[in-house]
């Protein structure tokens, strides 16, 4: 059973930084493009950043400079380090795990709040 738990997320001021985990089981970890998603209220979830199995990086035009991806195949983690927070960051963030032949799966999310 493919599990994907999130951890990290909180309230932070503006400005502030917090670093979201998430640990995949039931998976072939390393053959995983693993990515964050984020849904603010009333609006679509949308993509903030991707890594590949390779290690190969995209981000949000949004988040460039500020957010980091990583992974840890050892672990069977991926991390998104996240600084220079502002209020527009607030939203519910997602863990994916998508397949090369594109099967795809989803974390429960976890809560970042961003004041200003």
């Amino acid at each position: 059973q493919v599990q994907l738990v999130e951890s990290g997320g909180g309230l932070v001021q503006t400005g502030g930084s917090l670093r979201l985990s998430c640990v995949a089981s039931g998976i072939t970890f390393r053959i995983y493009a693993m990515g964050w998603y984020r849904q603010a209220p009333g609006k679509e979830r949308e993509l903030v950043a991707t890594i590949s199995a390779n290690g190969n990086t995209i981000y949000a035009d949004s988040v460039k400079g500020r957010f980091t991806i990583s992974r840890d195949n050892a672990k069977n983690m991926v991390y998104l380090q996240m600084n220079s927070l502002v209020p527009d960051d607030t939203a519910v963030y997602y863990c994916n795990a998508r397949h090369p032949i594109g099967t795809g799966h989803w974390g429960q999310g976890t809560q970042v709040t961003v004041s200003s």
